[in-house]
C-alpha cells in the first residue's frame, strides 16, 4: 500500500526538502504521498485486474496481472508520469567484475547476518509450501519434504554466492505464489524462462531500466493484490490443520506476536540498548532486534516452540462443529459428532505419519 500511495521512500517516511513530493520534487507529475493521482493510478491497475476476472476470456484471466500492469504503464506514459532518465543513466552492458572491492570481515555483522539467513530460510519454507498448495501439489509427506529440502538448499547456495557478488542474501519471493494462483501456470519451464530474463536484464542494464520507469503506484496496485493472494494461500494451508484447542492456541499465539510487530513496527526493539564498543554485544543486540522486528520470524519461532512443548491432544480431543444458531443438539447427537470428528482427526494423523 505504501507504493500505491506514491512510494515507500523518503517522500513517505521523511517528506522534507527534495522529497516533499513523490518520488521527488524533480520527477514528472510529482505530488505528495497519498495524493489522489497516485491512488487513482494504482486503482486503475487494480480495477483492470477485477474487470478481467469478470468479463475476460480464460486466457485473459490467466494473464490478468500482466494486462493490468501493461495498461497501467501505458496510461502512466501517456499522462506524463515517466521519463527516460533511468534508461539514459544505465550502462549498455554490466558485468559483475567491472567494479571490485576489498574483502574483509566485519565482526558486528556476523551474528545479524546469521539471523538474516535463518529468517530467509523460514520465509522460504512458507513460500515453498504455499507454492506447492497453489500448484495443487501435496504439502506433506516425503515428496513435499524432498521438494522443501531442494528449495532451501537452492536458497542457501544463492545466499552464499550473492555476498560474493556484493549483494544481500537471496530468498524466495512470496509474490510467486500469487502469480501461480492467478495464472494457473506452475510449469517449471516458465520459472526457467523467468530466470533467463532476470539474468538478461541484469547484464543488459538498459533492458532492466525499462522496469525502473514504472511508477510506484502502478506496481502498488498490482503487488497489493498479489500479496493478498499470498495471504489466501496461507489461510488455505491452515485449513488442513485438525482444528483442536491445541492448534487454535498455537496459531493464535503466533498471530498475536507476528501480526502485532508487523502492525506496530519497532514496538519490541527498545528493550535492549547498548552504547558501548564491544562488537559481540553490538551484533547480539542487533540480531535480537532483527528478530523482534520481523513479524513472520517472531510468529514462526513462537509456533515452533509451542508445537514442541505443548502436549499432544488426548484421543478424544477433536471437537465437533456445532451450529450455535440452530437447535441445541442432544447428547446422542453430540456423541455421534465426536466420533465422526475423531475418525477424521485420526485419518489425518495417519496420513501425516
Amino acid at each position: 500500500m505504501a507504493q500505491w500511495g506514491g512510494g515507500s521512500g523518503p517522500c513517505k517516511t521523511n517528506p522534507v526538502g527534495n522529497f516533499v513530493n513523490c518520488p521527488d520534487n524533480n520527477a514528472p507529475r510529482a505530488a505528495p504521498w497519498g495524493d489522489a493521482q497516485w491512488i487513482g493510478l494504482g486503482f486503475l491497475v487494480f480495477s483492470v485486474i477485477m474487470l478481467v476476472e469478470f468479463v475476460g476470456s480464460p486466457f485473459m484471466k490467466n494473464a490478468q496481472v500482466v494486462i493490468g500492469l501493461i495498461i497501467g504503464m501505458v496510461v502512466a506514459v501517456v499522462c506524463g508520469y515517466t521519463n527516460s532518465a533511468s534508461i539514459d543513466a544505465a550502462p549498455a552492458v554490466t558485468f559483475l567484475w567491472t567494479t571490485t572491492y576489498k574483502y574483509s570481515i566485519y565482526p558486528p555483522a556476523i551474528i545479524p547476518l546469521l539471523i538474516t539467513y535463518t529468517l530467509a530460510m523460514v520465509e522460504s519454507i512458507g513460500d515453498i509450501t504455499a507454492s506447492c498448495e497453489v500448484s495443487q501439489l501435496t504439502v506433506e509427506g516425503r515428496e513435499f519434504e524432498s521438494r522443501l529440502q531442494g528449495g532451501i538448499l537452492a536458497d542457501g547456495l544463492a545466499g552464499i554466492l550473492a555476498p560474493l557478488f556484493f549483494n544481500s542474501p537471496m530468498s524466495c519471493y512470496a509474490q510467486n505464489n500469487g502469480i501461480i494462483s492467478l495464472t494457473r501456470c506452475a510449469n517449471t519451464m516458465a520459472g526457467y524462462m523467468c530466470c533467463f530474463f532476470l539474468v538478461l536484464m541484469g547484464v543488459f542494464s538498459k533492458f532492466g531500466a525499462l522496469f525502473l520507469m514504472v511508477p510506484d503506484p502502478v506496481l502498488g496496485g498490482m503487488t497489493t493484490f498479489l500479496f493478498s493472494s499470498v495471504v489466501v494461500s496461507g489461510i488455505r494451508i491452515l485449513s488442513f490443520l485438525p482444528w483442536t484447542r491445541r492448534e487454535r492456541f498455537i496459531v493464535a499465539s503466533a498471530l498475536t506476536l507476528g501480526m502485532g510487530t508487523s502492525l506496530v513496527p519497532g514496538v519490541l526493539t527498545h528493550m535492549f540498548n547498548y552504547h558501548g564498543s564491544n562488537p559481540f554485544l553490538i551484533s547480539l543486540i542487533n540480531s535480537a532486534n532483527i528478530v523482534l522486528d520481523t513479524g513472520f520470524a517472531l510468529g514462526a519461532i513462537t509456533s515452533c516452540v509451542l508445537n514442541a512443548i505443548l502436549p499432544a491432544n488426548p484421543p478424544m480431543a477433536a471437537e465437533p462443529i456445532i451450529d450455535r444458531h440452530g437447535p441445541t443438539p442432544t447428547n446422542k447427537e453430540i456423541e455421534e459428532m465426536q466420533v465422526e470428528a475423531q475418525s477424521v482427526h485420526e485419518s489425518m494423523l495417519s496420513a501425516k505419519n
